[in-house]
């Protein structure tokens, strides 16, 4: 879908939401509820003034106080990976707005991420990756890292990264192996209006704890919580 289908079928009666050099901000009524939308289009390269553009209006969303839900619309590059945007902390800028957005959950904001197209790395993880709740449309491509990028890192040849890829989802980009591991929490109908399904995520009840990474990695979840058993027991 494209950003335009999104934004309608999200907000069929209208919406103030600001196109600006690829990022989104402002807000909607959704389901009869207000929103404020925050995001990135047009599969943009995610830098520092970027990043504190977005924190700025979550950090206001919190300041404002009456609990609006922030719905975090992601098509994005990777973090903008020039010299400027480094010696200007970029790594900083990228956490505070991961940060910000962990925060606003906290003050009782709910925060929704809607994968619409590519997202990946660290623009990936200050945005999308720091919601309470992240849902996805087919289509989406989202990455932290892709298997040149981890083979670089690793040292490991690309041959064996690939055949790792095909049976273990962690090694894995892509939409599918998200939801496997657990990140993405739903992958959303677009034969079907997208402010319903939405919507339907907002009425749930908050769980104030994240359980992704158990879903999507049961056994690793169940040596932490043994792990855990066994040091609060020792106290």
């Amino acid at each position: 879908m494209t950003l335009d289908e999104v934004l309608t079928s999200l907000f069929p009666h209208g919406h103030a939401i600001e196109r600006a050099g690829g990022l989104l901000t402002g807000r909607a009524e959704l389901n009869g509820a207000r929103v404020d939308v925050i995001g990135v289009a047009d599969r943009l390269p995610f830098g520092i003034d970027e990043a504190v553009k977005l924190a700025s209006q979550v950090l206001d969303t919190i300041e404002r106080g009456d609990g609006a839900p922030i719905l975090v619309l992601v098509d994005s590059d990777s973090q903008r990976m020039s010299k400027r945007d480094e010696l200007l902390g970029l790594n900083e800028g990228l956490s505070h707005l991961a940060k910000c957005l962990m925060q606003a959950d906290l003050a009782g904001h709910r925060t929704i991420g809607l994968l619409y197209g590519h997202t990946a790395a660290g623009a990936f993880i200050a945005t999308a990756l720091a919601t309470r709740t992240l849902l996805a449309l087919p289509g989406a491509e989202p990455e932290v890292m892709d298997l040149p990028s981890m083979s670089r890192v690793t040292k490991l040849p690309l041959d064996v990264l690939k055949e790792k890829a095909r049976t273990t989802a962690v090694f894995a980009p892509g939409l599918d192996n998200l939801v496997k591991v657990g990140a993405v929490d739903a992958v959303l109908d677009p034969a079907r209006p997208l402010d319903a399904q939405v919507a339907e995520w907002l009425g749930k009840p908050a769980d104030r704890v994240d359980r992704r990474a158990a879903r999507g990695r049961p056994v690793a979840a169940d040596v932490a919580q043994r792990v855990y058993e066994l040091a609060r027991a020792a106290v």
